[in-house]
């Protein structure tokens, strides 16, 4: 009998076509768990007796955001919203259609912040992604999507400690039922990805790097301020709204409550806690909901968008009206942290995210390096917040790689020989 489906370790992969002669190919791709469009007891058997567990067809609801609060509690649930993960391209009949240079840096599609969004929001349920590949998801009929775009997507999930239900959008489907060696290759590159995944598990489910901690709530917007402050490499650590942590200046320098809605009193106080015992409190609304308004507020200095108060030991930066720029905005909160005291920094690699996590206290902390463009043949310089005397690079398609750390003000640098999909520094 089968052991119970895994929603966040098992590698899931839709299935249109219930015949049992396409077993060793799932088995190829790494393929643990299918979601058949339809009842099949022959192909569900084959499964079966290959390993592979087989779900129930809708065993897997299907919904937006806003959606999720109101469903059962013990519903499996993916969230539909996504793009299809990579660099923003249109049409080309070449399929070499990235766009980047000097002047021009490449747009990044990535979902994993929607898995930390439910992480945060949702921490009872297994945060699973379940976006197609259609138009919602960016896929236009005249987009060419790269075969390997299916294993980065798979990535993109994982490493945020979730899952993404495999989807194969058309060309690719039938480019690897015809045998085509890339797409075969591609297909051949999942699976090893998806064991190596699975054997590393452990290093994708611990807390981000708490320096900048993003409230987040319902619905989409705060989440595309969290998407853009990842893509800004801010790496945030995200908690709900109605549940901020506590104050911890010598680790959590600033809290972002921007263009949420006016919380309790008791939860507004949590909130401007973290000024009184000395970090930077960055609010943003529109100005009937200036909810963040205190008699103790001091005017240190205005600006055209945004005021500077000071409030106990630290400084709420309050901005006059609600983000319309998530983008701009992320940089502005690395300006107000500072350079030197991010949790994060990298050069040279404009198509990559990075994510500061913490480990075991005898193990240091993790850099989680996602690139969404084409592999990277050359040196990237990496910068974590700590002292750390070791640096490994894990990656899924080489042996780990030890490397020499150097030490930069409150920082420990390392530089990156190459970078394909994905890399995890490890420090201690």
């Amino acid at each position: 009998m089968n052991a119970a489906i895994d929603y966040t370790r098992d590698v899931i992969a839709r299935w249109g076509d219930p015949d049992p002669k396409y077993i060793p190919l799932l088995k190829e791709g790494g393929i643990t768990a299918v979601l058949p469009e339809r009842v099949d007891e022959t192909f569900e058997r084959a499964l079966k007796e290959a390993g592979i567990k087989p779900l129930a067809p809708g065993a897997i609801k299907s919904a937006k955001a806003e959606e999720i609060e109101k469903l059962p509690p013990g519903a499996s649930v993916a969230l539909r919203s996504g793009l299809w993960p990579g660099i923003a391209r249109g049409g080309s009949a070449t399929g070499n259609d990235e766009t980047a240079s000097a002047s021009r840096e490449p747009w990044v599609d990535a979902d994993s912040f929607w898995v930390r969004w439910l992480r945060a929001m949702f921490p009872q349920r297994a945060p699973l992604l379940g976006y197609l590949p259609d138009a919602d998801a960016g896929v236009k009929p005249d987009r060419v999507v790269p075969f390997d775009s299916h294993e980065l997507a798979l990535i993109d999930a994982r490493s945020a400690g979730g899952n993404y239900i495999l989807a194969l959008e058309a060309r690719f489907r039938e480019s690897l039922l015809k045998g085509d060696p890339k797409a075969r290759a591609a297909w051949s590159d999942l699976g090893r990805t998806a064991r190596w995944l699975a054997e590393h598990d452990n290093l994708f489910h611990n807390p981000v790097l708490p320096v900048v901690t993003l409230l987040v709530e319902g619905g989409e917007e705060t989440a595309e301020i969290a998407n853009l402050a990842y893509r800004r490499c801010v790496s945030p650590a995200l908690e709900r709204v109605d549940s901020p942590p506590p104050p911890d200046p010598s680790r959590r320098l600033a809290i972002v409550a921007a263009n949420i809605k006016p919380p309790k009193p008791q939860i507004k106080a949590r909130i401007l806690a973290h000024a009184a015992a000395g970090a930077s409190v960055i609010v943003a609304a529109a100005p009937d909901n200036a909810w963040w308004k205190d008699p103790r507020l001091k005017l240190l200095k205005s600006q055209e968008d945004r005021e500077f108060f000071t409030f106990g030991k630290g400084q709420v930066v309050a901005y006059k009206d609600s983000i319309q720029d998530p983008s701009e905005f992320a940089l502005d909160v690395i300006d107000i942290v500072t350079h030197r005291r991010r949790a994060v920094r990298i050069w040279n690699a404009p198509s990559v995210i990075a994510v500061a996590t913490s480990a075991d206290p005898r193990s240091g902390a993790q850099v989680i390096l996602v690139n969404y463009g084409r592999a990277m043949d050359y040196e990237m310089q990496a910068r974590v917040q700590g002292f750390y005397t070791k640096a490994s690079l894990l990656r899924p398609e080489k042996p780990p790689l030890e490397l020499k750390t150097f030490k930069r003000g409150s920082c420990t640098e390392v530089m990156v020989p190459e970078l394909q999909k994905l890399g995890v520094l490890v420090f201690s």
